[in-house]
């Protein structure tokens, strides 16, 4: 009997240490929260520097401030009706904003309130999700039920997984899983499973709904929603020519989908996003939030490591696609004046700081930044800015490549060493339905000044009275036209006909880039495929010399066909125009460039004709600067000023002026430019300095063999600047040998110049 005792106390002995054991090793490998953005450990360590770290300090009064004020309105979870700009629209969008920051200061501060008004504002939307419809809005081709678009939808729940994961400890598992039925997985599976079209293809759209699904999956530990997210749906039964509100393809058949695709497809290995800055800046938010809450959840991934450091390299493509004031240049569809100000960037640059090595010169950039992301990378900042490591972020001429593999072109920037001159030219992929036909396209900067502009996109974001806040037509019948852009146009059409499809399995190819001589600094590369048996050849060069003011920016184009053709080539530029070297006649009454591929949208202002072989000038003023474009024309060329705005009764397009040389009947050819910058006008004192072109003349030189192009350039003082580029080979050990004007000039690699006086 009494061993019979003693084997039941052992056995149950051994039970009660299995379930100890079991219940220890649940707390040990269960999941803690925060553990995305903000982590248990991270929590306690930003608490303990509350008070002496200025910039999160700061950031985190103004965050406290604001939502304070946002939370004594009360709960606010309007049923959805608007697009863009609307009440409802705008309404929700807030609510992802504020939830997000009231589930930071929870944890920062641990004031209960915060958290008590997160769970209110989501038991309110998990009251009317369960009974949403589609949204009443049928514009998207992939439309939402709290906004109008999928897209939005999943702005929302990145946010709000966030909010989820800072109050997950503070709610009853009772109260988890009555969000997580009505709310949070019906949402993540309708962003998914239930939306194909959206969640599966390679698109800053669906890289949202990547990170919309993951983010929510890390929170509520859900293998099958990670995967989802990571890797894409298994089926998704998608269309193939089913298009998105863009004209862009969904998905051509057996892409990959996922997460990782889309760090695999559209990102350069130098971290250059096909769609153009304005995009990548957007989707850098989704990119880095969640390799940053991978990297806190799953470092098993090393996501930072991922392709090469690719996100890492991201940011800082982005900080050198900008110009001197942070704004980012307007490549394909681009909204003027976002800047690296933008709260995604603020994020970006945090993350790729604490996560890619601490590199002191994205100190700089915070400190204009002047805020934080409240989180261990914010802390990172903030103590590396108290500890004043900040370094200057130099800008330095770069070619970013395109391309998954860096083979589809890329883009040129090139920046005189001291004047703030920039250059940026483009000859990309088309850069998805998001593109532009614009190859060989540049634009020109002086501090920030737009000189010749890109025009960007035809929208204005969340201004509901214009299409409510979405694409405006003439983004399909302007802004993506070849003749909106600075390059070259045949026959009045756009590049690959404005067709997606063409233009999409083509890209330009870069022929040279070279910085190695700062005060010689070219960028040229080719397109083959614009025009069926049409090639292209543009040539950039920033010089910088004593007998000019500023430096120059040579531009050289070529072009030849199997038959003959009208081109183009438009300078929009800003300001107004001073002078010019050849008369023109000025019609009482404007008339329409043309009929279709942009030209519609342009007014005639003015035409000269070349009557020979002439430099021919236009001097214009832009913010107290003078600008000279000096054209070599060949005769019965001519020079064309004109004015968007034509057929655009809602007044959607900028009224902005542009110069156009026209070639007629032309097969083969060049447009030989130089843009000058120089001099100054005072309205103080009124006094104009400089206000003159220090040009004298441009000569085009013969040569015999065609695999070369030579001209001059003559200042008024009789000094000659040489160029000869060798347009067939441009390895820089080959040797050239040529003779112009019965001098023989002897060099290697692809180009020579020479300063003769």
């Amino acid at each position: 009997m009494l061993s019979q005792l003693k084997f039941k106390s052992n056995n149950l002995l051994k039970q009660f240490l299995i379930v100890l054991v079991f219940v220890f090793c649940s707390n040990i490998f269960s999941q803690e929260h925060p553990n995305l953005i903000l982590t248990k450990k991270g929590v306690e360590n930003i608490r303990k520097q509350l008070g002496s770290i200025p910039i999160f300090d700061k950031t985190l009064a103004e965050t406290k401030k604001e939502i304070d004020i946002e939370m004594t309105t009360g709960v606010h979870v309007p049923i959805p009706k608007d697009m863009a700009g609307g009440y409802t629209h705008d309404r929700h969008k807030k609510n992802w904003l504020t939830l997000q920051k009231a589930g930071v200061l929870y944890q920062l501060l641990e004031e209960e309130k915060y958290a008590s008004y997160v769970h209110d504002v989501l038991k309110a939307y998990a009251e009317i999700y369960p009974k949403l419809p589609l949204h009443p809005q049928t514009r998207s081709y992939a439309r939402g039920k709290i906004f109008w678009q999928c897209l939005n939808d999943s702005n929302w729940l990145v946010y709000v997984s966030q909010a989820y994961d800072c109050i997950y400890e503070y709610l009853s598992k009772k109260e988890r899983d009555h969000l997580e039925k009505n709310l949070f997985i019906p949402y993540a599976n309708f962003l998914s499973e239930e939306s194909p079209q959206f969640f599966n293809r390679i698109h800053n759209h669906s890289t949202w709904g990547n990170v919309a699904v993951g983010m929510i999956g890390l929170v509520m530990d859900n293998e099958e929603l990670i995967n989802r997210a990571l890797y894409g749906l298994k089926s998704d039964k998608i269309d193939p020519n089913q298009k998105d509100n863009d004209g862009g393809f969904i998905k051509p058949k057996g892409q990959k989908t996922g997460f990782l695709a889309n760090l695999d497809e559209p990102f350069s290995p130098d971290g250059y996003y096909t769609e153009g800055p304005y995009y990548q800046r957007y989707a850098m938010y989704p990119f880095m939030i969640f390799a940053e809450a991978l990297q806190n959840t799953k470092p098993e991934l090393k996501i930072f490591e991922y392709k090469d450091d690719v996100l890492i390299k991201a940011v800082y493509a982005l900080l050198n696609l900008t110009d001197s004031d942070g704004e980012f240049f307007p490549l394909n569809d681009g909204q003027k004046g976002m800047s690296y100000y933008s709260r995604e960037l603020i994020s970006a640059v945090n993350i790729a700081y604490h996560f890619g090595g601490n590199d002191t010169s994205l100190l700089s950039i915070a400190k204009k930044q002047n805020k934080v992301q409240l989180d261990d990378t914010g802390l990172a900042i903030a103590l590396g800015l108290m500890q004043n490591k900040a370094t200057p972020f130099k800008k330095k001429s770069v070619e970013l490549k395109d391309g998954s593999d860096g083979s589809e072109g890329g883009v040129g920037i090139l920046h005189s060493k001291d004047s703030g001159l920039s250059l940026v030219m483009k000859y990309t992929a088309q850069g998805l339905s998001h593109g532009h036909y614009d190859k060989l396209s540049f634009s020109y900067y002086n501090n920030g000044d737009e000189i010749l502009q890109d025009y960007g996109l035809a929208r204005f974001v969340n201004i509901e009275q214009k299409n409510g806040g979405g694409y405006l037509k003439e983004n399909k019948t302007w802004a993506k036209q070849s003749i909106a852009h600075n390059t070259i146009i045949q026959d009045e059409n756009s590049h690959f006909k404005g067709d997606f499809k063409t233009g999409s399995n083509h890209h330009s190819e870069k022929y040279l880039f070279n910085i190695s001589n700062p005060k010689l600094q070219i960028v040229s590369a080719k397109e083959d495929n614009a025009y069926i048996n049409t090639k292209l050849h543009r040539t950039m060069i920033m010089l910088e010399d004593e007998d000019f003011e500023n430096p120059l920016l040579i531009d050289v184009i070529q072009f030849s066909s199997d038959t003959t053709h009208q081109f183009d080539l438009p300078f929009y530029y800003h300001g107004q125009i001073m002078d010019t070297n050849f008369e023109y006649s000025s019609p009482n009454n404007l008339s329409v460039l043309g009929n279709k591929n942009g030209y519609q949208h342009l007014w005639l202002e003015g035409k000269g004709v070349s009557p020979n072989d002439k430099t021919v000038r236009a001097t214009w003023l832009s913010n107290n600067t003078f600008y000279t474009l000096s054209s070599l024309l060949d005769t019965n060329d001519e020079f064309l000023f004109a004015r968007i705005g034509a057929n655009d009764p809602k007044f959607n397009l900028r009224r902005d002026p542009s110069i156009i040389l026209r070639k007629l009947n032309a097969k083969n050819g060049a447009y030989i430019n130089v843009i000058e910058t120089h001099g100054s006008y005072n309205r103080v004192t009124e006094i104009a300095h400089n206000a003159h072109s220090n040009i004298k003349e441009i000569q085009r030189l013969p040569t015999i063999d065609n695999n070369y192009i030579a001209w001059l350039i003559r200042t008024k003082k009789d000094k000659v600047h040489t160029f000869i580029l060798c347009t067939s080979n441009a390895d820089s050990k080959i040797k050239h040998k040529i003779n112009l004007n019965k001098k023989a000039y002897q060099w290697s690699g692809p180009y020579s110049y020479v300063k003769e006086n």
